[in-house]
């Protein structure tokens, strides 16, 4: 079993920046691959970035040059550094950690970000 806590959400301008934190816990040693997710309302929760163990680091095109997803494996905590941030950005954030013995992906209880215009 994996935990995680997402934290970091809130209201900014248009402009802005945030920095959200998915804090890990349980059996992190089983985690690959994490990623961030959003869902804005009435609409399906799609990627934004993702990271795996070694690194490598996967971004959706409307994010890219704005979003940087980054994880500290000493603090068992992925982030993800938004900058410049527009209206459509606006969304619940989910963590999503992916486990491969068995394969399971567990997720985050999410984070509201709201960006102004």
């Amino acid at each position: 079993q994996v935990q995680l806590v997402e934290s970091g959400g809130g209201l900014v301008q248009a402009g802005g920046s945030l920095r959200l934190s998915c804090a890990a816990s349980g059996s992190i040693f089983s985690i690959n691959a994490m990623g961030w997710y959003r869902q804005a309302p009435g609409k399906q929760r799609t990627l934004v970035a993702a990271i795996t163990s070694a690194g490598s680091t996967t971004y959706a095109d409307s994010v890219k040059g704005r979003l940087t997803i980054s994880r500290d494996n000493a603090k068992n905590t992925m982030y993800l550094q938004m900058n410049s941030l527009k209206p459509e950005d606006t969304a619940v954030y989910y963590c999503k950690a992916r486990v491969s013995t068995p394969i399971n992906d567990y997720w985050g209880q999410g984070t509201q970000v709201t960006v102004s215009s």
